[in-house]
């Protein structure tokens, strides 16, 4: 998929979610929160096949597995798996399945964002042999 296609599927699925959500916010739709937050599902599933591909491709012989490559996209996995966790502890709470106190659902979150921040510091600052 190029560069074009991510962005073009990135912001059609964030168009759509947002569309959504309006609609849910203004009363206009009685949905459950769980299919509000479809665009995103199919946005992350998309995403976790395509890192899934790309990581059993990464394993075939010839491939230097213990690259920074395969580093980063298990990074990336975890992130997204963070994202997926997040996401479902908010649905289970707005849907009151679970009562669920608010540092729990933010949890995987500020994981996540601590992870973003050490990613970003060491690509950053990384010494470059």
């Amino acid at each position: 998929m190029s560069l074009a296609q991510r962005v073009l599927l990135t912001w059609l699925f964030t168009l759509l979610f947002l569309i959504i959500l309006v609609l849910k916010l203004d009363e206009t739709l009685a949905w459950s929160w769980f299919l509000v937050f479809i665009p995103l599902w199919i946005f992350d599933a998309v995403l976790l096949v395509m890192l899934a591909v790309r990581l059993a491709g990464r394993c075939k012989a010839g491939y230097d597995r213990h690259s920074g490559h395969v580093r980063r996209k298990v990074w990336y996995l975890c992130a997204t798996l963070l994202k997926l966790a997040f996401l479902l502890a908010l649905c289970a709470r707005l849907e009151r399945l679970a009562a669920l106190r608010l540092s729990w659902i933010l949890a995987p979150l500020w994981v996540l964002l601590c992870g973003v921040v050490g990613d970003l510091g060491y690509s950053t600052f990384a010494v470059r042999a």
